[in-house]
This record gives C-alpha cells, sequence and structure tokens, in this order.
C-alpha cells in the first residue's frame, strides 16, 4: 500500500515534500542504471579541461574568471560533484528539512542543475553565434582549437547527457535561478569595466559585444543574452517533459513519476 500511495503521490503532482522525493536526484530514468556512470566521467572531464584551460591561457592567470565561458565550465564541475554526491549517499533513510523535504545537498544539486545545463547552452550559443560569427570576429579569443571545441561545445553535449539521462523534474518555475545567476555575472561585468579592469589584450571589455564604453549595445546584447538563456530553460523543461513521456510509454507505465513543469 505504501509503494502504491508513493506512485501515486508522483503521478499526481511530480516531486513532491517528503523523503521518498530525493530517491530520485540519485536515479537515472533509464532503470538500473545508475548516475554514476555519466556523473563521474562529466567530473573528471570538467576537471580536465579546467586544468588545461589554466595551463594555456592565453592571459594572466587572475583574468581566467573574468569570462563566463569559465563561470559555466566551474558549475558544471559544481553540478556534476554535488550530483555524485546525491547518488552515493542514502538520502531515502535521512531525515529531511523542513523547507522542501529535500537535505540541503540535494537542493544544492538541484540549484546547480538549473542553472548549469542552460547556462552551457547560452555560452555555445554565444560563443558560435555572436564572438566567432562576423558580428564578433574574435578569432583572438581561441587560440586552442581542441580547448576552444571542449569549452563552447562539449561542455553543451555533457550537459544534455545529465539531462537526458537523469530522473528528477524540471520546473519552469525555477527560471529565474539562471537568469539571477546569469544577472550576477552582468552586474559583475559593469563593475569590472568601471574598476578600470582589461582583458588580457588590454582591451577595456571582457567581450567585445559587451563593451560598456556603449551601453546602448551592450543593453541590448545582455537583454537579447538573457531572453536566449530562458528560451534555453524553457528548452530544458520540454525535454525533460519529452524524455519522461518516452520512459512512461517504453515501460507501459502510466502512473510513473514525469515531469509537471509547473509544479514548484
Amino acid at each position: 500500500m505504501g509503494r502504491l500511495n508513493w506512485r501515486n503521490a508522483h503521478c499526481m503532482g511530480g516531486v513532491m515534500d517528503g523523503d521518498e522525493t530525493s530517491k530520485l536526484f540519485g536515479k537515472s530514468c533509464r532503470g538500473n542504471v545508475s548516475p554514476l556512470y555519466w556523473r563521474i566521467p562529466i567530473l573528471l572531464w570538467s576537471v580536465v579541461v579546467i586544468t588545461c584551460s589554466v595551463s594555456f591561457f592565453w592571459g594572466s592567470r587572475e583574468k581566467f574568471l573574468i569570462y563566463m565561458t569559465h563561470w559555466g565550465l566551474v558549475l558544471i564541475s559544481l553540478e556534476s560533484l554535488f550530483g555524485i554526491i546525491v547518488t552515493v549517499r542514502k538520502v531515502n533513510k535521512e531525515k529531511s528539512d523542513a523547507t522542501f523535504g529535500l537535505p540541503w545537498y540535494v537542493k544544492t544539486y538541484w540549484l546547480l542543475y538549473n542553472i548549469a545545463i542552460p547556462v552551457s547552452f547560452l555560452v555555445s550559443g554565444f560563443y558560435w553565434g555572436l564572438l566567432r560569427s562576423k558580428v564578433g570576429k574574435l578569432d583572438y579569443f581561441a587560440p586552442n582549437p581542441v580547448l576552444d571545441v571542449m569549452l563552447h561545445g562539449i561542455n553543451s553535449a555533457v550537459m544534455l547527457v545529465e539531462l537526458l539521462s537523469s530522473a528528477h523534474p524540471s520546473r519552469l518555475l525555477h527560471i529565474m535561478q539562471p537568469l539571477l545567476f546569469a544577472g550576477a555575472y552582468l552586474l559583475f561585468t559593469v563593475i569590472y569595466y568601471y574598476a578600470g579592469g582589461l582583458d588580457p589584450w588590454g582591451h577595456p571589455y571582457i567581450y567585445p559585444v559587451m563593451d560598456w564604453s556603449k551601453p546602448r549595445e551592450t543593453i541590448v546584447v545582455a537583454a537579447l543574452s538573457g531572453l536566449f538563456l530562458a528560451l534555453m530553460h524553457i528548452v530544458v523543461v520540454a525535454i525533460a517533459t519529452l524524455r519522461d513521456a518516452i520512459v512512461r510509454r517504453l515501460q507501459k507505465d502510466v502512473t510513473g513519476v514525469y515531469n509537471n513543469a509547473f509544479n514548484a
């Protein structure tokens, strides 16, 4: 009877409060396949890429973290690390807190997950759509072609693997999490500019398409980037919903876990 109630609770509203819901974050949508099979490789990949990026960075090391690309890479590393922690700990046997019924490390993982995936898509789209296009003409930004692809292409691919393979939900109501992260980076670029910060080549900006000496153009780019990021979050929710629908159909289970995009 308890198992039936657990399944019906998921069917009625997706993830709900309680210890049982924590199990989803350490599970795969593919049945008994452990998330460790992709989260450990993603963590190792991110650590190797961070190490190589720092080693081959074209400027002084203290300027490594002025780029959104590297912020996103650190996000992937933290997201995969907490994903591993969530997987290996028996969260269903631990006492929940009084907020959302989830342990703090599960909530931390979910927050990082909600931010890392759409931000990775934004980084790839922003880079190839603006910086490396005829608009940005930023050929000097990627002196190493292998790292170039790793930072601005494979980053999205590994996060897509996380999205397609995980069992826990994505919520439309969480759209503010990636937007607030992007807002924090935007504020950083403003402070960096007015503090006299330069890029590694001595330019008074971090990205040429976001030059605060041209505030109107920069605000337009920032607004469009924010809209694109919001769209990417919606796409993530749509993919998660489709993922769960396909899994239910393959398992011929109409009462199982599914992604309720509007649930908190």
